[in-house]
């Protein structure tokens, strides 16, 4: 399986990537090993996640998010809070 998921940051930015192993992705970022941008900005939280079959269906989802706007995202992120309850 592939993942497109956003992180919440300490400082209360998001982050968007995508993924093959999440749960090693995820210790990844908060070991400060995965991006630059996340490294300072540690510890970072799951928040959003989608499933997908192909690392393209994954990394087109992951360019779809970072076009959003942050309101847009938070929407996206609420929605899904929602969908999974």
């Amino acid at each position: 399986m592939n993942y497109t998921y956003i992180l919440k940051c300490a400082d209360g930015t998001y982050y968007t990537g995508w993924t093959n192993d999440i749960a090693k992705r995820l210790a990844t970022h908060n070991n400060g090993k995965a991006s630059k941008y996340t490294r300072p900005r540690r510890p970072v939280k799951l928040v959003y996640l989608e499933e997908f079959t192909t690392k393209e269906d994954a990394m087109k989802r992951e360019v779809a998010i970072k076009k959003l706007t942050r309101i847009q995202k938070l929407k996206l992120i609420e929605q899904n809070m929602e969908d999974t309850k």
